[in-house]
């Protein structure tokens, strides 16, 4: 098949460069590296689970409740007062 496919800069550097150390065509050289990125498996990175360590918070003061942000608003304005 024939078309017309504009590359980037940095891309056509990069296939350039490839060309030079492979006794290849530049056709051959944009066929292979278009294969590699769409038929190879890509297998994702091994990563240590993520994990939460709880830490205590101290204690919350008598009445207080951290579930409702608008206390805990209005105790950061009166503290920023102090």
């Amino acid at each position: 098949m024939r078309t017309t496919l504009t590359i980037d800069d940095d891309v056509a550097y990069k296939l350039s460069e490839l060309k030079k150390t492979a006794d290849k065509s530049f056709k051959q050289i944009v066929n292979e590296t278009l294969r590699k990125g769409l038929f190879d498996e890509v297998k994702p990175m091994k990563r240590k689970p993520f994990k939460v360590e709880a830490m205590d918070m101290g204690k919350v003061r008598d009445g207080f409740n951290l579930d409702k942000i608008s206390s805990v608003l209005d105790l950061l304005d009166e503290l920023e007062g102090r």
